[in-house]
């Protein structure tokens, strides 16, 4: 049996292997006939017309302050139109934030191309459906949050009980939020006591969910949430991943508009994409 890796970006490596196995010859044909990088988003639209996003890490971009060191940043820009799929996935791995952004953007295009040509059995994958909901958060458990992810918060908020929140920028916080935040330097320690661990899809590009989750006790329950996750679950699964929650896009070109109008997800749902949790089928 292959041993499982935990290695920076072996999530996405496997999951592109998993696409180009799974789409074949099909994936010549497919390029990429619009992409849009917004302030909290970047979307694609492949030239069948479907659609993928990922959250745009713009704090990861130390370039991003001016135009001559941008442009360094992102050097394809103007080339992008009817670039192939599979250079973008190769892109995914050049050391370059917005390129692995548009990576996993198209990445996530083509899991539902996937899905379409092939739906999926040994997991099921629910539309328009909070993955919050599908969550059960422990009463007297530990739990850990990792990024500070609005929803989860306010839920252990309500809970009244002690848990942490591992974030890079203890600014992202509400000042009565601080109380529970755990500095990311000290994931070692907190990961490993957590009953259920709730982690952002931003781990995913910058090289930290595989550690995280080498970190998690074997009977922990993992959730990894956001836009940036909504792909094949496989590779997720394999490390101890319970559910994703991602999105799904259902008009490409009006979600591209609202990400170029600065879109967040709260603007997405109904409106060109909608909501999706994908997990495992019980047995």
């Amino acid at each position: 049996m292959e041993s499982i890796g935990y290695l920076p970006g072996d999530i996405l490596r496997e999951t592109a292997q998993e696409i180009c196995r799974a789409l074949g010859e099909d994936l010549e044909s497919l390029s990429v006939e619009k992409t849009v990088i917004g302030l909290f988003f970047t979307g694609v639209k492949l030239n069948n017309g479907v659609g993928g996003v990922c959250f745009t890490p713009i704090k990861t971009i130390p370039e991003a302050v001016c135009c001559p060191s941008s442009a360094r940043a992102m050097p394809a820009s103007g080339k992008l139109k009817d670039r192939k799929v599979k250079q973008f996935l190769d892109d995914m791995f050049a050391d370059n934030p917005l390129k692995r952004t548009m990576g996993i953007a198209v990445m996530n295009a083509l899991s539902t191309v996937c899905w379409q040509k092939r739906p999926p059995e040994s997991y099921e994958i629910k539309i328009g459906v909070d993955a919050l909901d599908e969550v059960t958060i422990p009463e007297e458990g530990f739990v850990v949050v990792v990024g500070a992810l609005v929803p989860a918060i306010k839920a252990l908020k309500q809970r009244g009980k002690p848990f942490g929140i591992l974030e890079l920028d203890p600014l992202t916080l509400k000042k009565d939020e601080l109380e529970f935040f755990v500095p990311f330097q000290q994931a070692s320690a907190a990961v490993p006591k957590a009953d259920l661990v709730i982690v952002t899809g931003t781990t995913l590009i910058n090289d930290t969910l595989e550690e995280l989750l080498r970190l998690r006790k074997p009977q922990a329950r993992v959730v990894v949430l956001g836009p940036t996750v909504s792909m094949l679950p496989d590779a997720f699964f394999s490390r101890g991943v319970d559910v994703l929650g991602g999105i799904m896009v259902t008009d490409a070109d009006r979600l591209l508009d609202l990400i170029a109008e600065a879109g967040s997800g709260y603007h997405f749902f109904g409106k060109g994409a909608e909501r999706v949790v994908i997990q495992a089928v019980s047995s």
